[in-house]
């Protein structure tokens, strides 16, 4: 597959929230799957209420109206938080930093004065790398609640690149 000359952020549409309940991912990122599209609405739970839909998420696109993932932008007193899901086929591309940092720039736009952060399990370095080089760095470890029970998380800060150190 070609690399996108760019990514940029839009609304998620209803169309593509119903295509993010079909991905899959391979074990052991298959946890980060949602429940089918009909459910999602059903109980109005995340995308799948129209109102957090149209006001924390976000599709991000390429040049070619290519769905490379979404982001939820949850907003915390001075603190946005974001989620996020690069669809399982495109992972591993070498695409992840520039995902992220289209993330972090609809999130610095919306919000200029908020700290962004991030919530990893520990576990998953892959991840970890990659918000790593988009700027984040791990601020605290805690346990918290999945759905498959008490799970370590670190927390991720990110540092706008004029204050980043490379080493």
């Amino acid at each position: 597959m070609n690399q996108p000359e760019r990514l940029y952020a839009a609304p998620l549409t209803v169309d593509q929230a119903a295509d993010i309940c079909t991905w899959n991912y391979p074990a052991p990122y298959n946890i980060y799957g949602w429940l089918p599209w009909e459910q999602m609405k059903g109980l109005g739970i995340e995308f799948g209420d129209p109102e957090i839909r149209e006001q924390q998420y976000i599709s991000i696109l390429d040049e070619e109206q290519r769905m490379w993932g979404f982001a939820q932008l949850f907003p915390i007193e001075g603190v946005t938080r974001i989620g996020l899901g690069m669809r399982p086929d495109w992972c591993g591309l070498g695409m992840g930093k520039r995902f992220v940092k289209c993330i972090v720039d609809e999130a610095r736009l919306r919000r200029p004065m908020d700290e962004i952060d991030l919530e990893v399990l520990t576990w998953n370095e892959r991840a970890i790398r990659t918000y790593q080089r988009a700027g984040f760095h791990i601020t605290d470890t805690y346990e918290r609640m999945t759905p498959e029970g008490m799970a370590l998380f670190h927390c991720m800060v990110y540092t706008p690149a004029t204050d980043q150190i490379i080493i």
